[in-house]
């Protein structure tokens, strides 16, 4: 159920030094369902003050990082969702390349 796999997420920062949450665990907007998402939002800034990389990635997962004020106890946070992914997957970025192309510069 959900609420023992929120207890379980606890203390990942000891166990996983990396992490990439990609979406809220619901609709974290209304208070009702809003529970899945704080309770991973704690666990995910309680594992970057235990030394992990965390990152928090897709718009709406930021939206709720800034919601819960924990944009800055997290190592990182980006609103591309999708490519945040593809890029953790070692695809190209067409943004990406273009900028990293100097002999167009």
């Amino acid at each position: 159920d959900g609420i023992r796999d929120l207890r379980m997420s606890r203390g990942l920062g000891d166990v996983y030094k990396r992490q990439v949450w990609n979406g809220p665990m619901g609709v974290f907007e209304f208070e009702a369902f809003a529970n899945g998402t704080k309770a991973l939002m704690t666990a995910v800034c309680e594992a970057t003050e235990a030394g992990a990389t965390t990152i928090i990635g897709g718009g709406d997962t930021a939206t709720a990082c800034a919601n819960y004020k924990a944009e800055d106890k997290v190592s990182h946070v980006s609103t591309g969702g999708g490519a945040s992914l593809e890029l953790l997957e070692g695809k190209q970025l067409p943004g990406v390349a273009a900028l990293s192309d100097k002999s167009k510069l």
